[in-house]
């Protein structure tokens, strides 16, 4: 199974009349966040392919509608232009079970910044969930789409990019194959994009990156 990761940056190479040739087999599609939806919308419009996102800490004009807290909402509210947004969530799609965490580390206050604790929180929701799938599926979860990164595995050192300590412990315990993220930018697209951490292999989705769910990266 080939995935198409995305985050941060609208590429010209996914944003292209040759997206149908570029990206054909690809069967699946994660948005780690930082990216119009109207751009995720272009991509599922063509690919005709599963689209699950979470949210950023830019972008976030529609993110109001996203929140349980905004209801009432249709109940299909989580499935925008196309796309399905997975924060705070486990969904299952293409046979993968795939959990969401977005946002980033608190930083200015903004909306969809997170202290420890609070994404802590945030983590908690997933349990339920990841328990079941290891009762009935023999694993808690594939796949944890993140926005943020890992502390200490591809994170910056300034305050707005600090990844989360409490994504490593969810590593350690519920061992997904793998952790995608965004919100780090590669300017060299040559840089390290992928990291092994325990069971996991952590990889950054800024701009574009396929995984084949098969092989290691």
């Amino acid at each position: 199974m080939k995935i198409l990761c995305v985050s941060d940056y609208i590429d010209p190479l996914v944003y292209s009349a040759s997206i149908k040739e570029r990206f054909q087999d690809v069967d699946l599609v994660l948005s780690a966040g930082d990216l119009p939806l109207e751009y995720l919308e272009f991509i599922v419009s063509c690919l005709n392919k599963p689209l699950l996102f979470v949210f950023g800490n830019h972008n976030l004009q529609e993110f109001h509608r996203y929140k349980k807290s905004a209801l009432p909402w249709p109940e299909d509210i989580n499935q925008g232009s196309g796309s399905v947004h997975i924060g705070s969530q486990v969904r299952i799609e293409e046979g993968l079970i795939v959990a969401g965490l977005g946002g980033s580390v608190m930083y200015n206050r903004g909306q969809n910044q997170y202290t420890e604790f609070g994404m802590f929180l945030e983590m908690v929701k997933l349990i339920p969930a990841l328990i079941i799938n290891r009762i009935f599926r023999k694993r808690f979860l594939d796949i944890l789409l993140t926005h943020a990164a890992p502390r200490d595995i591809h994170d910056k050192k300034d305050p707005c990019h600090r990844g989360f300590r409490v994504f490593r412990a969810f590593m350690r315990i519920f061992k997904p194959a793998y952790l995608i993220h965004g919100h780090i930018h590669l300017y060299d697209l040559a840089d390290l994009r992928t990291t092994r951490y325990h069971d996991t292999w952590v990889v950054n989705a800024y701009s574009h990156y396929i995984i084949n769910i098969e092989e290691l990266p």
